[in-house]
């Protein structure tokens, strides 16, 4: 029995962690593409179909390099900091729900847990910046450390204000809490806060100062190549999708979709293609035989005009009807819900690209300025605002209540 479960344990850790390593190839590739489309330039197009083998292909390349150490640094910390890094980039997803129910571990304090395990991988960065024995290094680690402190008191504020809109630090709760409305639309000023400590929380520009090539060469990675410089690339994007799919999570109702909406696209595109041939069929079966009296279709030889009419709107019912008993299988459910939040995650996986793309890096004076005189008084004075109104209009989550 201790067995069986062990290997189911495995095996949805396996289910879970692939595509995630999958999606952060595939990521890559689209960083790229997009990035070169935004400057007018052609991007990785040689390595496969349109060029979406070339991540594989750096991969490969990367694992097949020489490795050289520095001859002074600490060896064990400076292999240990990119695997802590990965490693804790990974964690995250164990929380996260796909779909109702689907999640490898359905935990209450979710947020809570995804805050901590976010904070825990800059101790790799740190590792990694100090053992290097490279002024460039320690000065990217210590950036790294100063923005964290800045922008993570930033990020858990604009969660508080979530929470307290749905009384639970439960993942799943936050998002059937959003059946109703996301909350993008009452908390849009909060959703651009954590979009922006976000970025900053993964290191992206414009505000990737813990790796800023023009000023560190490379940051905190200046020393490390070949294998352990992939665990480096891998944890950076799968922090970068993860983060994305907390915000799917948190402000975009996260799985969550108009099944009305579906079965409306899903009545457009049936309809008015497949039913619409069907139609057009009838009417020209119909049209022969009054003018010569044989019938194309056989179950069409006495059809009239109103019987035309009654067959599209019966087309249109059996294909709403269909499409709803499709719904209610719980495999249908599991990949739209997937494909909802996968969708819903791309979407900002491309504003992180458009962002990168848009904007130069600053200074780093100017984003602890940034970060303390412009983003901190405005989420406190969010965080006083919510509650007010909240109370006022009697919505206090049960959850809250109860205490």
């Amino acid at each position: 029995m201790l067995y069986s479960q062990t290997v189911i344990s495995i095996l949805e850790v396996l289910i879970v962690s692939l595509p995630v390593l999958l999606s952060v190839a595939f990521v890559t590739v689209a960083e790229r593409k997009t990035m070169a489309s935004m400057q007018r330039r052609l991007g990785p197009n040689i390595v496969g179909y349109y060029g979406l083998l070339q991540a594989f292909a750096d991969a490969l390349k990367l694992l097949l390099k020489e490795y050289v150490s520095p001859t002074q640094a600490n060896i064990v910390l400076f292999f240990l900091g990119p695997i802590i890094t990965l490693i804790f980039s990974l964690l995250g997803y164990a929380v996260i729900p796909y779909g109702p129910g689907l999640a490898i571990w359905d935990f209450n304090l979710g947020i809570l847990y995804m805050l901590a395990v976010s904070s825990l991988s800059t101790y790799g960065i740190l590792l990694a910046g100090w053992s290097a024995n490279s002024k460039y290094a320690f000065l990217g680690s210590l950036r790294s450390t100063a923005q964290l402190i800045s922008y993570e008191l930033i990020l858990s504020s604009a969660i508080l204000l979530v929470v307290l809109l749905t009384g639970s630090l439960n993942l799943n709760v936050n998002i059937e809490a959003q059946k109703a409305v996301w909350y993008i639309l009452p908390l849009f000023p909060i959703f651009v806060i954590f979009f922006i400590g976000s970025v900053a929380e993964t290191n992206r520009a414009p505000f990737d100062l813990a790796e800023a090539e023009s000023e560190l060469v490379s940051g905190f990675m200046t020393e490390h190549a070949a294998v352990i410089f992939v665990f480096f690339f891998l944890a950076e994007y799968a922090s970068i999708v993860l983060i994305c799919i907390l915000t799917s999570i948190l402000f975009l109702g996260g799985y969550l979709l108009n099944y009305l909406t579906l079965i409306s696209l899903f009545d457009f595109i049936y309809i008015y293609t497949t039913g619409l041939i069907i139609w057009v069929l009838h009417m020209i079966s119909a049209t022969v035989y009054m003018i010569i009296g044989i019938p194309l279709l056989s179950t069409l030889s006495e059809t009239t005009h109103m019987d035309l009419i009654y067959s599209w709107q019966e087309i249109q019912d059996y294909a709403i009807a269909h499409y709803t008993d499709l719904l209610s299988y719980p495999l249908i459910q599991g990949i739209l819900c997937g494909l909802i939040l996968g969708l819903k995650s791309s979407i900002m996986i491309f504003i992180f690209i458009w962002t990168r793309a848009s904007f130069p890096r600053i200074r780093f004076d100017q984003l602890m300025l940034f970060s303390w005189t412009i983003l901190l008084p405005i989420v406190i004075a969010f965080i006083v605002l919510v509650p007010c109104i909240i109370y006022s209009f009697e919505i206090i989550p049960s959850n809250i209540s109860l205490f």
